[in-house]
């Protein structure tokens, strides 16, 4: 038998082991939940990590497609051999095998606009770099360098549209490979369509109909499905204001419309719209531009002056000489020497360079065929002469050939540059040219 003590003894001891216990319970399902906790709070990062992740891989990926270069450039890679990495990658074009129409890459946020365009400096610095942002050229990295080193401060035609849309990503990658300071780019808004080109328009949320842009009876003017373009069509004036703000966004100052004459309708009544449109567009960007045109033989003084600049070639003989008329001789119809008075005393301002289009009796052509002496003295003997009389005469620093020449020429027989690197050599001579 217990005595009244041992009782005591056991209930307190009862009461003891059930407090343990309670606080035993209490513990573990402390820890349970704890656990429970860490394991939601784990799956809710992990889940937060992979959207996360996810989402970097596809603003990777834009950022990547919008800059043209592999991902192993990320890591230092070098360009392939002398080229940009960038030639086989998607373009603004649409992709064929999408279900509906892709949107091109949105550009990167656009830099503040450049210093204003000084005229006076681009009439002495004033280069012909034919695409050079948009990758003409079979070595780009080459040509980049070129340019780089070189005395210009104006590049002619950096964009060149002819048969082919800018492809702006494409244009801004390589702009940023330019350490060149204080440049002014150009841009070719040419009067050659692809009918069968693939581009998205923007503002209307579709692809542009280029077969809708042509002038009537202008088919395959320049070889199969190809047009020349008319400012008439409300397509290409759309398609010429998309691309004018695009290049004015990455910082184009310069717009040349190539053989304006061909674009305009018969009362020459719609480049004042779009003039007026691309300048408004660029004050709104606090952005200086000029805008100059292929005007062949026009006169008309109150048309020209629309323009901050007429441009074109200078018709050049074998000895490199020109000739005094408003004509040149041996090209059928008005081939305009643009400096003679009945054009220049009606222009703001009058650019020439050497004239090219792949064929043997074009500018470029006849030149390349000139020792690298005779080259030399041409060059100077032009710029002098345009210079005395307040014009630009721009140098050569890429263009189209004949295929088979038979003179210098650069990175194939159907281009020119004047790099010291290739035949011709003209390098040093037009730096110092321009020095």
């Amino acid at each position: 038998m217990y005595d009244e003590a041992d009782r005591k003894k056991l209930i307190l001891f009862g009461i003891a082991a059930g407090l343990a216990g309670i606080a035993l319970f209490s513990m573990l399902l402390f820890l349970f939940r704890a656990n429970q906790d860490n394991l939601d709070e784990h799956k809710k990062a992990s889940n937060a990590s992979e959207t996360t992740n996810g989402l970097a891989d596809n603003i990777n990926a834009d950022l990547f497609s919008q800059l043209q270069l592999p991902r192993d450039n990320l890591n230092g890679a070098a360009p392939i051999e002398n080229n940009l990495p960038i030639e086989n990658v998607a373009t603004n074009n649409n992709n064929a095998n999408a279900s509906r129409p892709l949107a091109p890459p949105l550009l990167l946020p656009p830099a503040p606009p450049p210093p204003p365009v000084n005229m006076d400096r681009l009439k002495k610095q004033g280069c012909v770099a034919d695409g050079i942002l948009t990758g003409y050229s079979p070595e780009n990295m080459q040509f980049i360098e070129l340019i780089n080193r070189s005395n210009c401060y104006y590049l002619h035609r950096a964009i060149e549209t002819w048969l082919t849309p800018p492809d702006f990503s494409r244009a801004e990658t390589r702009k940023k490979l330019i350490t060149k300071k204080d440049l002014v780019f150009g841009m070719f808004i040419a009067e050659a369509l692809d009918t069968k080109a693939s581009y998205y328009n923007e503002k209307k949320n579709r692809d542009f109909d280029f077969s809708k842009m042509c002038h009537k009876g202008t088919a395959n003017a320049w070889g199969e499905h190809t047009c020349r373009p008319a400012f008439s069509s409300e397509e290409y004036r759309d398609y010429v204001e998309q691309i004018s703000r695009k290049a004015i966004n990455l910082g184009v100052q310069s717009f040349t419309f190539g053989q304006i004459y061909w674009q305009e309708g018969s009362e020459n009544q719609y480049a004042q719209e779009i003039i007026a449109g691309i300048r408004s567009y660029a004050k709104e960007n606090s952005a200086d531009v000029i805008i100059g045109a292929q005007t062949g033989s026009i006169t008309d003084p109150q048309y020209l002056k629309l323009f901050d600049y007429i441009e074109g070639g200078v018709g050049i003989d074998g000895n490199g000489n020109i000739e005094n008329g408003p004509c040149l001789s041996r090209r059928g119809g008005c081939w305009a020497l643009l400096w003679h008075k009945n054009y220049a005393n009606n222009a703001n301002n009058v650019l020439l360079h050497l004239d090219w289009t792949g064929i043997p009796s074009d500018d470029l052509d006849i030149f390349a065929r000139m020792s690298r002496a005779k080259r030399a003295q041409t060059l100077e003997r032009l710029y002098n002469y345009f210079r005395g009389r307040n014009m630009g005469f721009m140098l050569p620093f890429f263009g189209v050939l004949y295929k088979n020449n038979g003179g210098c020429y650069g990175p194939e027989k159907k281009y020119y540059s004047p790099d010291n690197a290739y035949s011709c050599k003209d390098e040093d001579a037009i730096n110092q040219i321009m020095k």
